[in-house]
């Protein structure tokens, strides 16, 4: 894969030679959440062929930042995992998310893919840890057919795909209501008194659940008046 540069000695150029090429950010936000298969990859990035998706996979681990590992039993199957350098980049795109939940989305397109376990890593972007002082839990996310966890420890949040062994509070919900939560054009009591998602588990997390992800009010990128 030829290698564009911007021809310029400064950090921030340097790092868009790296990282600045279509689909690669979007391979990283993929292999944050932890080690993917080949086809993981590719059900979650559609319209990324097998062939360039080969060849950004190639590109990384060339770049240092993505490496080829085997999965742990019962899976034992080849797998890409980022390096620690791959990893350093996991503040820059929580910080690329802020940014596109206030000012980049809108309503969902109609050619729009969406994945439910993108949200893992929105958990961690919309986080309050202020929210979270003295409470320790694990949630658990059910949407349709995906899985993931939240684990709350007094102010930092770990969250991962799969399900936990013993979850304090569990989160049910269809695939078209939680992205009208994504979009915040539904709330999660609403989503409950509907049907469209149920929740158990113990009283004082799920009280504390409505609190520990805020997702910033939209702003337009049109010229004019300064938000407040």
């Amino acid at each position: 894969m030829d290698q564009r540069t911007y021809n310029q000695y400064c950090a921030t150029a340097r790092t868009l030679d790296v990282v600045g090429e279509r689909w690669t950010l979007l391979l990283i936000r993929e292999l944050l959440t932890g080690p993917k298969r080949f086809s993981d990859l590719q059900a979650s990035l559609r319209g990324l062929g097998t062939g360039l998706l080969a060849a950004r996979l190639k590109y990384l681990e060339q770049e240092g930042l993505a490496r080829k590992i085997t999965l742990p039993p019962p899976a034992r199957t080849p797998a890409y995992a980022l390096t620690h350098a791959g990893e350093e980049l996991g503040p820059a795109i929580l910080a690329l998310a802020r940014w596109g939940l206030k000012w980049a989305m809108s309503e969902p397109r109609t050619n729009e893919t969406f994945h439910p376990g993108w949200a893992v890593l929105g958990l961690r972007a919309c986080f309050d840890p202020d929210a979270a002082i003295g409470l320790r839990a694990t949630y658990e996310f059910r949407i349709d057919d995906e899985v993931f966890h939240a684990r709350i420890d007094d102010g930092t949040i770990e969250a991962l795909h799969g399900p936990v062994q013993y979850p304090d509070a569990t989160i049910t919900i269809s695939r078209t209501a939680f992205r009208g939560l994504t979009s915040q054009d539904l709330t999660l009591a609403a989503a409950i008194e509907s049907g469209a998602a149920s929740v158990s588990g113990d009283e004082e997390a799920l009280h504390r659940l409505s609190g520990l992800f805020r997702l910033p009010p939209r702003h337009t990128r049109k010229a004019g008046p300064e938000p407040a």
